[in-house]
């Protein structure tokens, strides 16, 4: 279960892009949002962090020093770890208890996850309205998740909120309530969640993979659960549960952010101090059965196909564990042989990646085909590229890159509150280390011929399991020109909750935090904006930039692809340095770079000159080679073939054609024909017409000054030049949309998916703007505290998850609710969503729905400043607007001034619940 209270406003385009990398070949997330566990990308570097066991230890107490952690074991064994970070005015509390889906019951694989949806259903002294309504007032991240063998629930607040986080913490570790009627009613919302994963081929298949890389241990499953185990399952059984591990003895608190450490451990023993600690059952042996050859065969309804061949590796609690986490990083390089099948046309793309268990790692070489290829054949390919490398060795420069880039990024990870809370809980509660700097020392120790030795005794093809998942095409979709069916419900009132006498505090709508962003604004001569903050929190500097464009509209006629295939040119090289020369100059100094009309830089602020130039070579001179020309155009010929038969591709289609008018830009979609025409020199006529300094924005934040970064920009940017005027790049306005209804089938689903959506008569600069902004607080973005996830999911348990979105532009808008739910439950679902509309137009929201949407959006503006990253995201975006860089603040002083009335006004306006247009991806709803 991840429950973020924070939401974004992002309008996802209706057609992803498609280059010649995919940059996300096999996302196999269990749980959907409530993560058990996730296996990285092949762009991502280093193994993810395992689930480890560990055992309590004798209690110690260290005393912290400046830039330290505090550490603490209390009297009851609590584990406390303590370590300031004074990035943003914001804390990140991590409770990890010792227990996840190993040590469910037999015949129960979802029992840890089940109880860990019920720690949200209330505790003695703390009931379910009481926790949503605390956690929506604090306006923070409100998340868990459950992994083999650790269940991690965590805050991130304002710091000023801290003590009660904590106490949310300590009430919920003294004791749940775990009733069965609240066990009934959490019940549809959990196997809504199953339903939605084994909607996903992808997790399909990691089911398999952990059953047989597992066979015979608790990790041969994950913690999802059955819906016939739920079905059996009793609030008897899950508080059982609970009493047995849930002890303070079995757990360790981290806590991360601006705060005073010794401070904060007074707090922790107070509020903790008393939990009395329960004997902990030994955990279950887990031994491994030696691994045979197994070859799976699966459908997907990506629009690529995969191959797939998968390896044991060491586990996080072996010797050898750093030494195969470089290996990884080896065998996924990009100067590497698997990436180079995608280089040299062979696949869409290849690399190779990990996902790391504390008595194994799973690793695997992975390459996508395009639909109608024979995914088979890429089979032994992959199998003779690892057997080159066991028999002649992996290259040293290569280790030494990837040493490197491990080290580069441990320093990255000090640059967010939340991630670095995560680090420190990976390495003390999951892997069992002392710190994160335990895996960065193996790491430096690491040397090339421990990397052959693991290669030589892990990468065995005769033992690897290998797996071909092929695309399989969408039917047609069915429209229509209304919605048809219809459910009725009678409206409720949200009543006031009491909070309890340490919580009443947190009703009052807070002052608004000031921001800790003061950035630089200048413009270049050349047209070029840069912004620049300073942020000394680690010794790195983040470049985030982006090029104002709209293919839609400046693609040429009869050029449709021709953004696509320019995507896929920029992995070649430039002018002066060939693809791999240009890698290892990144290599050389840790540094990651993005390239295209959205870019960027990543690199340690000594090395930020030489980052800096090699991201203007690569965006100012890419090679565009004649040769690299005709494979990327036929990969992207095939990719838009497969897409284009995809169900997610369709339903997006879908939606677009029931909004806009069928001459709309956006509607103008490539095809494999179209691509296959676009010649080399239409190519660099695009580049031409798209990058251009005067529509360019470079926001960089991280350890350097307004002139070092000036300087910088301006050496290697300065002299870009351009001609003619600028272009436009805004979507004209549309008409509003009307109601219709589109069914993608998709064979893989057993859930559906539903869209609704209208284009809406406003733009930003509308005063009501504002009142919408707020009213979508009261309707979704703080779980059960909000009207549709309490109606839909919390008392109808129809969904697992749903949330309301206003994407406001300036010359167009979107409103839409999305779902996720069984196909008899469509039509209720939408029944509720529908009364809910209404009844924002036809009765003011109460005072404290209003409140608590204040304060929901007053205390998003340190939140989103606490990490480098969202502090870069957020400038560039309000830039890219055209709104006011300090727009947070003087939006919250719009929110602070909102009345219920003027909600209730603009959502009559605005919203014309009888005019929604519905997709609904999966099976035709009953």
């Amino acid at each position: 279960m991840r429950m973020s209270l924070s939401r974004s406003t992002s309008h996802p385009s209706i057609r992803p892009a498609i280059g010649r990398r995919v940059s996300r070949l096999l996302t196999l997330a269990v749980c959907g949002a409530c993560a058990v566990l996730a296996m990285p990308s092949l762009t991502s570097r280093g193994l993810q962090a395992s689930p480890a066991v560990q055992s309590p230890r004798a209690a110690t107490s260290q005393a912290a020093t400046p830039g330290a952690p505090l550490r603490a074991t209390l009297d009851n064994g609590l584990k406390v770890v303590v370590v300031r970070d004074p990035l943003a005015p914001v804390v990140t509390t991590e409770i990890n208890y010792l227990v996840g889906s190993n040590e469910a019951p037999d015949g129960f694989p979802g029992m840890a996850h089940a109880q860990e949806h019920m720690m949200f259903r209330g505790s003695p002294g703390l009931s379910a309205e009481q926790l949503s309504t605390i956690s929506a007032a604090m306006g923070g991240e409100f998340n868990a998740d459950t992994q083999q063998t650790v269940t991690q629930y965590f805050f991130s607040v304002p710091s000023a909120d801290l003590e009660t986080a904590l106490h949310i913490g300590a009430v919920r570790m003294a004791g749940v309530i775990d009733s069965d009627e609240l066990w009934q009613k959490e019940r549809g919302a959990i196997e809504q969640e199953v339903a939605s994963d084994l909607s996903n081929p992808g997790y399909v298949f990691y089911t398999e993979l952990l059953a047989h890389m597992f066979a015979g241990t608790p990790f041969a499953h994950d913690g999802l659960g059955t819906r016939p185990s739920f079905d059996q399952t009793t609030g008897q059984m899950l508080k059982k549960f609970y009493d047995t591990w849930y002890a303070p003895n079995n757990a360790i608190l981290v806590i991360v952010g601006n705060v005073d450490p010794a401070a904060t451990l007074t707090t922790v023993k107070r509020l903790f101090g008393p939990i009395r600690s329960r004997t902990v059952p030994a955990r279950p042996e887990v031994h491994l059965q030696p691994l045979t050859a197994k070859d799976l065969k699966l459908d997907t309804d990506l629009p690529y196909g995969l191959s797939v061949v998968a390896y044991r590796l060491p586990g996080s609690k072996s010797p050898d564990f750093a030494a195969g986490e470089i290996l990884a990083d080896v065998l996924g390089s990009e100067r590497a042989d698997l990436y180079a099948l995608g280089v040299d046309g062979k696949a869409l793309s290849a690399g190779f990646s990990a996902s790391a268990f504390p008595i194994a790692t799973v690793g695997y070489a992975i390459a996508a085909f395009p639909k109608g290829d024979n995914g088979a054949s890429l089979v032994p390919t992959l199998k003779d590229i690892i057997a080159g490398y066991v028999k002649n060795g992996v290259p040293s420069d290569l280790v030494e890159a990837a040493r490197r880039h491990e080290l580069a990024s441990a320093e990255f990870g000090r640059n967010s509150v939340s991630g670095l809370a995560g680090e420190w809980s990976d390495a003390v509660a999951v892997e069992g280390k002392d710190s994160p700097e335990a895996d960065v020392d193996a790491v430096r120790h690491v040397t090339l011929d421990d990397v052959n030795r693991v290669a030589r005794a892990y990468l065995n093809n005769d033992t690897a399991l290998t797996a071909v998942l092929t695309p399989q095409p969408s039917g047609k979709p069915t429209t229509s020109s209304s919605f048809k069916g219809a459910e009725s419900f009678t409206p409720k009132v949200t009543s006031k909750v009491e909070l309890p006498d340490w919580a009443e505090h947190i009703t009052e709508v807070p002052p608004i935090t000031p921001s800790t962003v003061h950035p630089s604004d200048v413009t270049l001569p050349n047209g070029l904006r840069l912004i620049v903050q300073p942020e000394s929190i680690s010794d790195t500097v983040t470049l985030m930039g982006a090029i104002r464009h709209n293919a839609d509209l400046q693609t040429p006629k009869g050029e449709e692809g021709v953004s696509d295939i320019l995507d896929g040119l920029f992995d070649y090289g430039t002018t002066t340095r060939s693809r791999l020369e240009y890698q290892k100059a990144l290599d050389d100094i840790a540094a990651d770079v993005g390239l295209g009309t959205s870019f960027s830089l990543s690199v340690l602020a000594p090395q930020f000159d030489q980052g800096a130039a090699l991201l203007a070579d690569g965006m100012r001179h890419p090679a565009l080679p004649q040769q690299a020309f005709q494979i990327v155009q036929r990969q992207t010929a095939g990719a838009i073939a497969g897409e284009r038969q995809s169900p997610g591709y369709l339903a997006q289609v879908s939606m677009a054609s029931l909004l806009y008018p069928k001459t709309d830009p956006v509607l103008r979609q490539p095809s494999a024909t179209s691509v296959s025409s676009v010649t080399l020199d239409q190519v660099k006529a695009y580049y031409q017409q798209i990058f251009r300094p005067d529509m360019t924005t470079i926001v960089v934040v991280g350890n350097t000054t307004p002139e070092q970064a000036r300087a910088i920009v301006e050496k290697y940017f300065g002299d870009w030049k351009t001609s003619g005027s600028k272009p436009d790049t805004l979507l004209p306005p549309v008409p509003l949309s009307h109601s219709g209804e589109s069914v993608v089938p998709d064979t893989s689903r057993v859930q559906d998916e539903v869209t609704l959506g209208e284009t809406l008569g406003l733009t930003r600069d509308n005063p009501d703007y504002y009142a919408l902004e707020a009213g979508n607080h009261v309707l979704s973005g703080a779980f059960y505290a909000t009207r549709l996830y309490h109606d839909v999911r919390e008392q109808a348990g129809l969904v697992y998850s749903i949330g309301s979105n206003f994407s406001i532009g300036r010359r167009r808008s979107t409103f839409s609710v999305s779902y996720a739910c069984d196909p008899q439950n469509v039509s209720k679902a939408r029944a509720l969503v529908i009364r809910d509309l209404e009844a924002m137009q036809t009765a003011p929201v109460t005072p404290i729905e209003l409140d608590r949407a204040k304060t929901l959006l007053i205390n998003q503006i340190p939140l989103a400043e606490a990490s480098v990253h969202g502090i870069g995201a957020g400038l560039l975006g309000r830039s890219l607007s055209d709104l006011p860089l300090d727009e947070p603040i003087q939006a919250a002083q719009h929110y602070l001034s909102i009345t219920a009335p003027q909600i209730e006004a603009a959502f009559k306006k605005w919203i014309r619940p009888d005019d929604f247009a519905q997709v609904t991806l999966g099976p035709a709803p009953k």
